[in-house]
């Protein structure tokens, strides 16, 4: 096992670490989004005991034998192995478990789970432009949107990933069914320059967006997001619109951003300048902007984005599904300061929405490319999918890791498997051997969203079953389509 270090405490940190909290909060000039929790005496509380325990703190604090003690929705204190145990109303035996920060995908589209598999094998404009956007403007709807952003959202929590961003349609049913299932998710209204199901233009979509806006500001479950599709499909004008919206609401910011090789080229046809230049000339960049893709990246672009503070998702399977010809340069973005998470896309793109395949593949496409196996390490990874995923949305006072005063969005995996012994680094397992299907148990929030693999917030079965209706719908589309050409 790597280092293991003991978490000694000078001081009671059942009052103490939130009292840190609410001064960190109070002092912290970003615009981060903060949500307060409502301690008060009566709070229940909750000790994982007992697991290998993976905080991602600054240090890569690991305690063997720990313990994670929870209150209401936060974590207050953290235990080594020899330290005396509280008492707690709940306790949680994970022996045999490794327990982590519930994972962040920075980048989907939650609902497009219905979609999934309709149109693979094909390059992205064509896969976008004779597919995607003609089966969305024919079958997206309010009840389309709940119910595949609902069965999005069980894959995930059993995978364990407890954040997504999503940039999609009808986002009062995305977040029904992201809160039904318990969820946390950054939504919110999205442009793009043509017609969308929800609404006519993209001013439209804007000028209603601030009710959703204010409505979900302090929401424990929502993180407010405004989404500019790209700039290969959206005027500069309105995405600069759009990022007003996100600025005046402290709010998430998300565009895709050179995906496709061909979007300087669209871009300086357009605006006179390449795709980061025209964001730095309407000053989109800043912390909470999430840059999507971003394949193909300059070194004058990564040197103008880490000045910025906007941060980058990166979907290495969506762009291998898509036969992308590049890999996005994440270690020079890294090194340069950029905060880097991982994004799986949207399901229709990808085609899961496994983080720990993510991992996986973003160490080795890196090591590929570079002809480095040393390039870009587990823990590195790792890090990405947790606190560099809280840092590309601007949270990392509040997710990301297991430290006192954090949101308890809390994973556990069984190690008794045949796939994950013996263990002698974890963050190699947790990079290279674990799968989603080893997730046991995951808390959001505090509240237990996943039992030994079964969802406790809604009826799998029955989304399952709901989502599967659409499919005869999709299918009669999609025939439609493929029918010009013989194919």
């Amino acid at each position: 096992m790597q280092h293991i270090l003991n978490f000694h405490r000078l001081f009671p940190l059942h009052w103490l670490s939130l009292l840190v909290v609410s001064l960190m909060t109070s002092l912290n000039p970003t615009l981060e989004i903060n949500y307060h929790s409502n301690t008060s005496q009566d709070d229940i509380s909750m000790l994982i005991d007992g697991g290998i325990v993976v905080t991602m703190d600054s240090v890569g604090t690991i305690l063997d034998g720990g313990a994670v003690l929870i209150e209401d929705e936060r974590i207050v204190d953290l235990l080594d192995a020899e330290m005396p145990r509280p008492e707690a109303d709940t306790v949680i035996d994970a022996t045999g478990h490794v327990v982590i920060p519930g994972l962040i995908n920075t980048h989907g589209h939650a609902a497009m789970s219905l979609f999934r598999g309709l149109a693979d094998d094909l390059p992205l404009q064509t896969w976008l432009n004779e597919y995607i956007f003609p089966a969305e403007a024919a079958l997206v709807s309010p009840d389309f949107v709940y119910w595949g952003t609902l069965l999005s959202s069980i894959e995930m929590l059993k995978s364990g990933t407890t954040t997504f961003t999503d940039m999609y349609f009808f986002r009062d049913d995305v977040v029904r069914a992201t809160t039904t299932a318990g969820i946390r998710v950054a939504a919110g209204p999205v442009a793009i320059g043509f017609p969308t199901p929800d609404f006519s233009t993209a001013e439209e979509s804007l000028a209603s967006a601030h009710e959703f806006m204010e409505q979900y500001q302090n929401h424990p479950l929502v993180i407010p997001s405004v989404s500019a599709h790209a700039i290969y499909t959206t005027p500069l004008d309105i995405i600069e619109t759009a990022f007003r919206v996100a600025e005046k609401h402290r709010a998430v910011f998300q565009i895709h951003v050179l995906e496709d090789s061909t979007e300087n080229t669209i871009s300086r046809g357009a605006n006179g300048m390449d795709v980061i230049d025209a964001l730095m000339s309407i000053d989109a960049l800043r912390p909470g902007t999430i840059l999507a893709h971003s394949v193909f990246l300059s070194d004058d672009d990564i040197r103008h984005i880490a000045m910025t503070g906007a941060g980058i998702a990166h979907n290495p399977q969506s762009n291998l599904h898509l036969g992308v010809p590049g890999v996005a340069p994440i270690p020079a973005a890294l090194k340069a300061g950029i905060p880097v998470g991982l994004g799986t896309d949207g399901p229709a793109a990808n085609n899961n929405l496994d983080l720990f395949e993510e991992m996986n593949t973003a160490a080795k496409l890196q090591k590929l490319q570079h002809g480095d196996p040393s390039i870009l390490s587990a823990e590195t990874t790792f890090r990405m999918a947790t606190m560099g995923g809280a840092q590309v949305l601007n949270m990392e006072k509040e997710i990301g890791s297991l430290e006192p005063g954090k949101h308890a969005d809390i994973v556990l995996i069984d190690m008794q498997r045949a796939g994950l012994n013996p263990l002698y680094n974890v963050y190699s397992h947790l990079v290279y051997a674990v799968r989603g299907s080893d997730v046991s148990t995951v808390f959001v929030n505090g509240k237990k969203v996943v039992d030994q693999r079964k969802m406790t917030t809604v009826n799998e079965d029955e989304v399952i079953s709901k989502s599967n209706s659409f499919s005869d719908q999709v299918q009669q589309v999609i025939a439609g389509l493929r029918e010009p050409d013989g194919s």
